[in-house]
């Protein structure tokens, strides 16, 4: 199935839903967007997330913001690596925070559809999802991870279409499909982080760093 979770994507929990691991979370690693004056901190925090290495990453990150606090890129990573790490609350809010100041940023809604998908949270997966293509109709990771999105609650409905009706022969076909469909998904998505990356968050592929200059 498409979707892999910023990030969109898995989390660092061994134990995830067939849905969240398939979803596909970029994570920032191509940093062709960066500066030249700071392309040096985003390519040393990228580094440190790929070798597993979080709390540094996350210690240089911070220091990073500490003097940019606006800085989009460098507070795309460390919602990331909250994401990466566990801290799903922290994860939202700094995600979140980025939209509510970047609202023309589509990576971050797709991190954190990613997120709300591993929490089962589909409807505001889909919120997130199609904010994230109102802001960039040609963002295909958007569009895949809604489609999955889109899929799961399908099974939801088939699944309560056959408690209603026992009888009805017309869904466990359905049903099969779907299910089919996630499982070849699961198989064969990449890593997230630059395809290296073997913990992940619950969330469709996390989205490359944003290219917003910061305020």
């Amino acid at each position: 199935m498409p979707t892999r979770a910023p990030s969109l994507s898995r989390n660092s929990s061994n134990s995830r839903k067939p849905l969240a691991a398939a979803l596909r979370m970029l994570l920032l690693a191509a940093l062709l967007s960066a500066s030249a004056a700071h392309a040096d901190d985003y390519a040393d925090v990228s580094r440190l997330m790929r070798a597993g290495q979080y709390p540094e990453a996350l210690a240089k990150a911070d220091q990073y913001i500490a003097s940019k606090p606006r800085d989009p890129q460098m507070r795309f990573f460390k919602g990331v690596i909250q994401t990466e790490t566990g801290k799903t609350s922290d994860a939202i809010a700094t995600f979140t925070k980025i939209t509510e100041e970047y609202p023309e940023l589509p990576e971050p809604y797709n991190n954190l559809a990613v997120i709300y998908a591993g929490q089962n949270q589909f409807d505001k997966a889909r919120a997130a999802l199609e904010m994230a293509i109102r802001t960039n109709p040609s963002y295909a990771t958007a569009h895949e991870n809604l489609g999955d999105v889109y899929a799961k609650l399908a099974s939801q409905a088939y699944d309560k279409a056959l408690q209603l009706d026992r009888g009805n022969t017309s869904v466990p076909p359905k049903l099969t499909l779907i299910r089919e469909l996630f499982s070849a998904g699961t198989k064969n998505q990449k890593s997230a982080a630059a395809g290296a990356q073997k913990s992940s968050p619950t969330v469709a592929k996390p989205a490359p760093a944003p290219a917003a200059s910061p305020r």
